[in-house]
């Protein structure tokens, strides 16, 4: 089952070269050529400003709560049959102790209109192969195996539209470890025996057809977990469905590259702003399915933060709730996302209906734009009051706070701008607008990091870097509890002296600054030696050891202080990394922190 796992959430790791020596400007990544060619979808644009969208597991593994004979589980709740190899017949029992009664739709409908989605995505049928709608095709459904003899489904699609919410269904198309032809479910079943097109045929293809058919305009159909279809039988299979309801979207999870969006790897969000749509999603604690013991919720101001840093990359974030087999919404995920959608209240213009900042990301936080405004999101205020915008040249006719419209005094220095700012209204993420005529240069790699003494730390990302040699920029992906993915963009393939990296930085502020290295490294690439130049002075150090990267394990960073540097005097500074001698890779280069020395 390992493979099927990994095809689940474990994304292809990417490897994206952004820089050489000649430190040309980086071009927005497009996720496929219909964005250039102008071809996409001719309902996109609505799922492109929506920005937010409420993702819902729930199925029979709500009521296991992550919990079989008397051991708990960790990570993906609605993976507990795969991980306990519960046989089917014994996993159908459970459907009979399956009695949602505390399940509201119009509560939900409410509930995501209130939090600031755009859209709802309810897993109709997932892996475990129950239909949480009346289906037609197999009694294992929730109208006909459980007590609780209703459509939960009819309901809350209706109840959805009625709050004026996109809504759709997410349908795991292969994977079905209750059925012998379904994929994924080799304890019960002979993987060698099985015939995926007779599946397809006999309840996957109709079930999806039963969706399309009978629950009212579906904005989305969110596939999942591709298999057992070549290239031709996938389009054949999309052109079947689509002919039913051609408004709406299929997910890029539908496989075989084809989909009407891109739906990045779970818990992902890629490093640069990418053209198109696309949408990245995350769940509210560690698992998609409910686990009773899971607390690690994610607060308001996690939220309100993931929110910002996905649109500006120009994408959406599908955020999951996972209720408990009564039908019940977390109590956590009601209040961080009730207070998520009053930050939306007051600065939703901010996000929806924007698309990838014109900013890189600075120390103070995250851009986004639309014509003629670019959005400020503070994350940390400079505690010096002057927040800097680095080479933006379009002329630039007012700067205000977004919610209060309070208009805040500026001033051009050089190619940047400098805000001066006061106490902002809300800690987590107050937004200031820049409004602006004229049409001002796109995002670009090649703009110097700020640094400043008003900031705590001054990272300076490895995806900034400007690379020489065989030095290149991985996503590394790993996990902490199961399923439970996480993504660090790194630096890596630095083993010689010629294989550097170098970080250009605009230092508003003389003084001394700690350097922090930022890394992961291997037991047997540790104790080699790297330099560090900066200002024509030259610094070495050590490189400690970490841990492996290992598929289904976390890999351990440390900041590693390896220097004070001095800066004499405001200004362009280069700070450059290589390994001091040929040897193994020197370490994943995480990030560069400069922090002030008070």
């Amino acid at each position: 089952m390992k493979n099927y796992f990994k095809r689940r959430l474990l994304p292809c790791v990417l490897t994206v070269v952004l820089l050489t020596n000649e430190a040309k400007p980086q071009e927005i990544e497009r996720w496929d050529n219909r964005v250039s060619s102008g071809h996409e979808p001719a309902g996109i644009q609505w799922f492109k400003d929506a920005k937010f969208g409420m993702f819902v597991h729930w199925g029979l593994y709500s009521q296991l709560a992550g919990t079989w004979k008397n051991k708990n589980y960790y990570g993906s709740g609605e993976w507990i049959m795969n991980r306990a190899r519960i046989p089917a017949a014994e996993y159908a029992a459970v459907a009979q102790q399956f009695n949602p009664v505390g399940f509201d739709a119009e509560e939900w409908a409410k509930f995501a209109r209130q939090s600031g989605f755009r859209y709802m995505v309810v897993t109709a049928k997932h892996h475990e192969g129950f239909a949480m709608f009346d289906s037609k095709v197999s009694d294992f459904n929730v109208v006909k195996a459980s007590p609780y003899g209703k459509d939960p489904m009819k309901a809350l699609s209706e109840a959805v539209r009625k709050e004026g919410l996109h809504f759709g269904f997410y349908y795991s198309q292969y994977l079905d470890w209750h059925e012998a032809n379904g994929g994924g479910n080799d304890w019960d079943f002979d993987e060698s025996r099985k015939d995926y097109q007779r599946y397809y045929q006999g309840k996957s293809v109709p079930q999806i057809k039963e969706l399309l058919t009978h629950y009212g305009p579906l904005g989305i159909l969110w596939f999942d977990m591709p298999g057992g279809l070549s290239k031709e039988q996938t389009q054949a299979m999309i052109d079947t469905l689509h002919a039913l309801q051609p408004d709406a979207l299929f997910s890029s999870r539908v496989g075989q590259g084809l989909g009407d969006y891109r739906d990045f790897g779970d818990s992902e969000v890629p490093p640069l702003p990418v053209a198109g749509a696309w949408e990245a999603i995350y769940t509210h604690n560690d698992s998609w399915g409910y686990i009773s013991h899971d607390m690690n919720f994610k607060s308001s101001g996690e939220i309100i933060r993931l929110l910002a840093g996905t649109a500006s990359k120009g994408g959406n974030l599908m955020l999951n709730i996972g209720p408990d087999g009564t039908g019940r919404l977390p109590a956590y995920s009601q209040k961080y996302l009730l207070e998520t959608g009053s930050w939306l209240g007051r600065f939703g213009e901010s996000i929806y209906g924007t698309t990838y900042g014109l900013v890189p990301a600075q120390p103070w936080g995250v851009t986004t734009s639309k014509p003629g405004k670019l959005y400020l999101h503070i994350f940390e205020r400079p505690s010096n009051g002057r927040l800097l915008i680095p080479d933006f040249d379009a002329a630039v006719s007012a700067i205000y706070q977004l919610d209060t419209h309070q208009p805040l005094r500026w001033k051009k220095r050089g190619s940047a701008i400098e805000i001066s700012i006061g106490t902002l209204s809300d800690k987590r993420n107050t937004v200031l607008v820049v409004a602006y005529k004229g049409t001002p240069r796109k995002f670009d790699l090649t703009t110097p990091l700020t640094v400043s003494a008003g900031y705590k730390e001054n990272p300076l990302d490895a995806v900034f870097a400007r690379l020489h040699g065989s030095a290149k920029i991985e996503s590394l992906t790993f996990s902490h509890y199961f399923g439970d993915w996480k993504h660090a963009t790194c630096v890596t393939g630095m083993s010689r002296p010629e294989d550097s990296v170098s970080f250009l930085a605009r230092i508003t502020d003389p003084g001394d600054y700690k350097v922090l290295l930022e890394y992961a490294c291997p037991p047997e690439n540790s104790r080699q030696e790297g330099t560090l130049l900066f200002d024509g002075k030259e610094y070495k150090f050590e490189t400690l050891r970490t841990s492996k990267l290992e598929e289904g394990n976390p890999i351990l960073f440390i900041r590693h202080p390896v220097a004070i540097v001095t800066v004499p005097k405001a200004g362009l500074y280069t700070l450059r990394l290589s390994a001091a001698q040929q040897g193994s890779a020197l370490f994943s280069l995480k990030s560069v922190i400069l922090e002030p020395v008070d």
